[in-house]
């Protein structure tokens, strides 16, 4: 027999296998049975080690696509992480452009708030002196009024004196 390479031989190898036979010999019956089975054994682990290599090819080629889908996520993730944070950046801008907005509308409403208080008072200030001007004026124009009383008194109660010397003497009395 001779000496094969047992990781190359086929099933054809081995149904093509001949014996030597010597004297009392291998049962050819027995042999070739065994190597009849031997042969679809071989014949059936070749089938399964095809159908596995297919397997581990079209395995493979999966894993090949999952790695390069894990890439692509993977990508994307870090773009949707990077967007998120630009997102975040930015909203963070323009929240803090609304707030000094507001505190500069506020620092402004507090100034022209000033100032009006500061005109108001200075209108008050105007005018409490305007009162007191006119309670002066008033007060003038009373004594005025209350002096020209007095003088027109007097000048009646000289009249009055008058008159009545003049009846007493006899005179006719002037007219008024």
């Amino acid at each position: 027999m001779a000496k094969r390479d047992a990781l190359r031989m086929t099933p054809l190898d081995i149904q093509q296998m001949v014996f030597t036979v010597g004297f009392r010999g291998y049962n050819r019956e027995e042999v070739n049975r065994f190597l009849e089975e031997v042969a679809q054994t071989v014949e059936s682990l070749n089938r399964d080690n095809a159908a596995r290599r297919d397997t581990i090819a079209s395995l493979e080629q999966q894993l090949v696509e999952l790695r390069r889908t894990e890439s692509t996520l993977s990508s994307t993730l870090l773009s949707a992480q990077s967007m998120a944070e630009d997102v975040k950046r930015s909203a963070q801008r323009e929240a803090d452009l609304v707030v000094k907005e507001a505190e500069l509308k506020a620092g402004e409403l507090i100034r022209k708030a000033r100032v009006d208080l500061t005109d108001t008072q200075r209108d008050l200030s105007s005018l409490q002196k305007q009162r007191l001007l006119m309670v002066e004026r008033l007060r003038g124009s009373l004594r005025m009024f209350e002096r020209m009383l007095e003088v027109e008194e007097q000048e009646a109660l000289r009249d009055a004196a008058t008159v009545s010397e003049s009846k007493l003497e006899g005179k006719p009395s002037p007219a008024l």
